[in-house]
């Protein structure tokens, strides 16, 4: 039983992670709008780099972009929520079925690591060369997420046995 619970509130630890991400990102909205504005338009990389032509100056697309980040963090959030009540709903149930629930979790953490680390790392850091900002570069926040994310996954996948 010690080892269900664990993995449950793992689970409720990334969903309410994801949560306040999102909620921060919706109620100070300006601030990491700053951050999506400048690494779209690469207005802080290197002078001269050659990647340049990626940049994107289009305000609305700033927005499309930065309102589908906070959706993907929302998601995260719900997945993992339903993911644990399903875990939650399982909990004296014989380790099939206990194992079976773990799905939603699943999706959960691939929507997570999808935002952080597909959008982030390979998006942000790499198509719109993040990485050479001094000023608006999320590298270091986006591993710390994903990794945590996968981390806690890999826990709650291992087979469990009987009421374990």
């Amino acid at each position: 039983m010690p080892i269900r619970l664990s993995k449950i509130a793992m689970l409720l630890g990334l969903a309410f992670f994801a949560f306040l991400v999102t909620l921060n990102n919706v109620i100070d909205y300006g601030s990491n709008f700053e951050f999506v504005k400048h690494v779209l338009s690469m207005d802080t990389t290197f002078e001269g780099n050659a990647l340049m032509g990626r940049a994107i100056t289009t305000p609305w697309i700033w927005h499309a972009g930065y309102w589908l980040i906070i959706a993907g963090e929302g998601l995260t959030c719900v997945l993992l929520g339903i993911g644990a009540a399903r875990l939650i709903a399982a909990l004296h149930a014989p380790a099939d079925r206990w194992n079976a629930a773990k799905g939603w979790a699943v999706l959960g953490a691939t929507t997570g690591f999808l935002v952080w680390f597909v959008g982030f790392m390979a998006i942000g850091a790499e198509w719109f060369a993040m990485w050479q900002s001094d000023i608006w570069n999320g590298q270091q926040p986006a591993f710390r997420f994903y990794i945590t994310i996968l981390a806690v996954i890999i826990f709650v996948m291992q087979p469990d046995s009987e009421r374990g």
